[in-house]
């Protein structure tokens, strides 16, 4: 499910090794999955951020879109706090992991299909792992797509929407998020009643079809 000395996409590679470079003490590698082994709840987002998962080694986890998130999962009991600022924070997840379609930084928070298609290999064992129900939540929409293609669905038959739901089979799903980005909630793109209403929905989904 993860290759911290994974190399197979050489703009990610070089790019990383340029970041180590001008900052050696952050983590620049590609950044494992976070969480329980067997979720409930499986959270997808894009791919870790350059001062955040990048630097401290665990998705969103010193960066802005990991402080709408944190508090999200912690509203909702799927962790024991509600901020994440360092890999030794104490921070505990229950019943939910917290990955990324890309494993690796890269440049302008922009990976090529190329990459997602590369990274998804992973994503794919990853999802085999989770058993035979779960709830799968992917913030935004390059994340709805790698989550399709790792389970061998079409685009066209599960249309990305905020708040969209999408059963893949029986205690089975996929629900989707605006990503909790700087942007989009500065923008009000996204604002926290709106993220916790999909929270609430995943909670529900979670206790009731699991």
């Amino acid at each position: 499910m993860y290759d911290v000395n994974c190399v197979r996409c050489p703009r990610l590679a070089s790019h990383l090794k340029s970041v180590r470079d001008s900052y050696p003490d952050y983590h620049g590698l590609p950044v494992a999955p976070f969480g329980a082994n067997k979720p409930g709840l499986l959270i997808v987002g894009l791919a870790p951020g350059m001062h955040g998962a990048n630097a401290t080694g665990r998705p969103f986890t010193g960066d802005h879109a990991g402080i709408l998130l944190y508090k999200a999962l912690y509203k909702y009991g799927f962790s024991n706090q509600e901020q994440a600022t360092e890999a030794e924070d104490g921070l505990k997840l229950e019943n939910c992991r917290i990955t990324n379609a890309v494993k690796c930084l890269p440049p302008e928070n922009k990976p090529t299909g190329a990459e997602v298609n590369t990274c998804n290999s992973f994503l794919v064992k990853e999802i085999e792992s989770l058993g035979k129900q779960f709830v799968i939540l992917a913030l935004g929409g390059i994340a709805h797509k790698a989550v399709l293609k790792a389970l061998s669905l079409k685009n066209k038959d599960h249309d990305f929407g905020h708040g969209a739901l999408h059963q893949i089979s029986k205690n089975k799903w996929l629900l989707d998020s605006y990503h909790c980005s700087r942007y989009n909630t500065q923008t009000r793109r996204l604002t926290e009643d709106m993220f916790f209403e999909v929270f609430n929905k995943a909670h529900e989904l979670v206790n009731t079809t699991i």
